[in-house]
């Protein structure tokens, strides 16, 4: 075996050892947070959103209706019947009666009436004979370890108690309330209210850590006696069996055909609907004026039929009348609701369940060892990453699926948490392991050079060498026209500078897509290049698709540049003033100038091995400065290239010809050409246009200003914008007014006195 087969041998069997390491350092510490319920408030959180999310789409019991004493029922209690508040008892005599009359099968009221009706003991005697005719009423006791009028169950109280069976020690668990401290304490309704009652229910709930009230108990232990809770009373009151008894194995509590899953502490889950009003409900006025109506004749609002079978709520609805839980689904959630879903999910058989633990554990355990895997074992950061996100995306839709379908709370914090810390731990593991000089070509290069070129050079570093070399690329150097009105107009340099970098990225990242690499800027400037550190045969293209691209992007950038107020209504109003707006209706304030040069250029890392800039110098890096100067005395629609990049370009592009030039500081003519578009991709009437201008063109070369100047005018009155095209004109009628003679035409070079 060689020795290069022994290093990665060694270098594999060490990462076997780290990934069992990891796996298993990642997997105890996220069970020990979720443990000590570190994780339990996001956890919370997390199930709280599947709840409201999911909640729309499950389907209500149509067995239960709910009445509300609204606003606008104390409203027409105060103006038709002189009812004050509290109203009188008689109010919802009225009610039971027409649950009696109707055939419902409850009637629970959310309503403690603890003190004496202030209408007189008739009232609350009105009140306990409905109750007695109907004998399927609800009253509620509150049960508190804190306060209550009561301290033991009162002897001479009779009611409907649940006979539990099996439950052995754990039926403790039923008599504890918040905090888990003893129930020690009650309120009751009047004596006569609880002895006409069918059944007594408890209207206690038991908030979570997080004063979320997400359960409720089957029933409470107080005193010895086991009372069924507000919800579960309305099915005792219509028939069913008190009979309950408790599996340990499965941890539910069978009651009859109700099979009710409970965690430790012997609370359900419930399983929320939504708001009140997605149950059949009607308001208190309704219901007495449709039970007045009928009893003399009249044609009620509510039918008796459409309350037959019901199993039926009556809670306060009006401003600051009733009690405001925090549930999974509201802040503000009447506490009526609590108990309405209970008996909702008791009809439908969908309780909520808690995953079991060792399912959880599995789940971290695969999770964590799916992500460490991936994480260290792949050779591209695609794999990690990908997998990465497709075990936090699997665990997401796992979750919702699980509540949706399955009526199951599966944790998702818990196993994100070991995912994200299972990829962490083996990224900062590979990073550490990796080699400084990956890392440093990494960071050298990741702010000017594409992703693709930083692979490359790492796949070969031994082109990260200080000093140059010459080689053939192509220079792009870019300027904003006019930016010194900006500076001036926006005033603030912060402003100034968040316009910048919204420029310079979007361009930017334009020529990094192409493979091109960014020297540096120069405040509004960029100069890039192509065809180093890796070389590339077609850098020319590559540079004049970069440039087609900014120019096309230039719109946009312009228009969102103006919706995000960077470029503000003085800096519109300056560059009008100055005449750097190309018409009345121009909205690209921001028009860049971009010049491009190929030759023969020095590349490589200037300066010293501590510091240093990867850059290019030459002539030819100097012509294509120019060039971007040019731009503006010809009136050229943004982008010019040389006849060197032109000879390198074939047909890929749209080009047409302009004048053969000596710019400043070269003496050698050039020819010059105005890159337009890129041919695939450019409307026919500009390859039609550039056919005429190069007919143009030739006869202005030839002298023949007349005809020339016709072409010139025609293209310019097709297209307004195209100033170069009118330029010419202006040239070819002042020649034909005043022909230059031999010496000045100079075969028609131009000489160009400004950079």
């Amino acid at each position: 075996m060689s020795i290069i087969q022994k290093r990665k041998t060694q270098k594999k069997a060490n990462k076997k050892i780290t990934a069992i390491i990891l796996i298993a350092l990642v997997f105890s510490g996220v069970c020990m947070l979720h443990i000590f319920g570190a994780l339990d408030f996001l956890e919370n959180k997390s199930y709280d959103l599947r709840v409201r999310l999911f909640a729309p789409s499950l389907r209500c019991s149509d067995d239960i209706v709910v009445i509300l004493v609204d606003q606008n029922s104390l409203d027409w209690g105060q103006s038709e019947r002189g009812w004050g508040w509290p109203w009188p008892r008689s109010a919802y005599a009225e009610m039971i009666d027409y649950m009696n009359l109707s055939g419902s099968k409850s009637i629970a009221f959310d309503i403690i009436y603890s003190e004496p009706s202030v209408y007189g003991p008739e009232d609350d005697e009105e009140f306990a004979r409905a109750s007695r005719n109907f004998g399927q009423v609800v009253q509620g006791i509150f049960f508190s370890s804190q306060s209550g009028n009561v301290r033991y169950w009162p002897p001479n109280v009779q009611t409907s108690f649940f006979r539990p069976e099996g439950f052995g020690g754990f039926l403790d668990e039923f008599g504890k309330g918040g905090e888990e401290a003893e129930l020690t304490g009650a309120v009751f309704p009047l004596e006569e209210l609880h002895d006409s009652a069918g059944a007594l229910g408890s209207l206690t709930g038991i908030r979570d850590s997080d004063d979320i009230y997400r359960r409720l108990r089957l029933f409470t232990l107080f005193d010895g006696k086991v009372i069924p809770g507000f919800g579960p009373a309305s099915l005792i009151v219509s028939g069913h069996d008190t009979a309950v008894s408790y599996n340990s194995k499965n941890r539910t509590i069978q009651w009859g055909d109700f099979t009710v899953p409970v965690d430790k502490n012997g609370k359900s889950l419930l399983r929320f609907r939504g708001d009140l009003d997605r149950y059949t409900f009607y308001t208190a006025r309704t219901i007495i004026t449709s039970f007045e109506a009928y009893e003399n004749g009249e044609e009620p609002l509510v039918h008796p039929e459409d309350l037959t079978g019901a199993h039926v709520f009556v809670g306060l609805y009006g401003p600051g009348l009733y009690d405001i839980f925090s549930s999974p689904i509201s802040s503000q959630y009447p506490g009526m609701g609590m108990h309405i879903t209970m008996l909702d999910n008791l009809l439908n058989g969908d309780f909520n369940r808690e995953s079991r633990q060792w399912l959880n554990l599995l789940i971290l355990f695969a999770a964590v060892s799916f992500t460490v895997i991936i994480s260290l074992f792949s050779h591209r950061i695609f794999w990690p990453v990908a997998g990465t996100a497709f075990a936090l995306i699997t665990i997401i839709a796992a979750s919702f699926a699980a509540y949706l379908w399955g009526s199951l709370w599966l944790p998702m914090i818990m196993h994100l948490t070991g995912i994200t810390a299972a990829f962490g731990s083996a990224t900062l593991y590979n990073y550490a392991t990796e080699g400084s000089q990956k890392r440093f070509i990494k960071s050298a290069f990741s702010q000017y050079l594409s992703p693709k070129v930083i692979e490359q050079i790492i796949a070969d570093p031994s082109q990260l060498k200080l000093g140059g070399e010459k080689r053939e690329m192509t220079a792009i150097f870019t300027d904003i026209r006019g930016f010194s009105t900006f500076s001036e107009a926006l005033g603030d340099p912060e402003k100034l500078v968040e316009l910048l970098n919204f420029y310079l990225t979007r361009m930017s990242n334009i020529i990094l897509r192409n493979e091109g690499t960014i020297d540096k800027y120069e405040g509004d400037a960029i100069i890039a290049f192509f065809g180093a550190p890796v070389h590339m045969e077609n850098h020319a293209s590559l540079a004049c698709r970069s440039a087609v691209m900014m120019k096309k992007a230039e719109a946009d950038t312009n228009r969102e540049a103006l919706e995000k107020g960077l470029i503000t209504e003085a800096v519109m109003q300056a560059m009008a003033k100055k005449g750097l707006l190309r018409s009345a209706d121009d909205l690209s304030p921001m028009f860049t100038r971009l010049g491009i040069n190929t030759g023969d250029m020095v590349v490589g890392n200037m300066g010293t091995p501590n510091k240093m800039n990867y850059t290019i110098m030459g002539n030819a890096v100097n012509l294509a400065a120019r060039l971007e100067g040019v731009n503006k005395q010809y009136n050229t629609k943004g982008i010019l290239i040389s006849e060197y990049t032109r000879a390198k370009i074939g047909d890929e592009f749209i080009v047409r010809p302009l004048s053969r030039v000596r710019v400043v500081g070269i003496n050698t003519p050039l020819r010059l050409y105005e890159l337009l578009d890129i041919r695939e991709e450019a409307d026919p009437m500009l390859r039609e246009m550039v056919k005429s201008w190069e007919q143009g063109f030739a006869l202005y070369e030839r002298r023949d200003f007349p005809a020339a100047g016709n072409i010139f005018q025609a293209i310019f009155r097709q297209d307004g914008a195209d100033l170069a095209a009118k330029m010419y004109y202006d040239r070819c009628r002042k020649y034909n007014d005043s022909p230059p003679g031999e010496l000045l035409w100079d075969d028609g070079i131009d000489n160009l006195t400004e950079k």
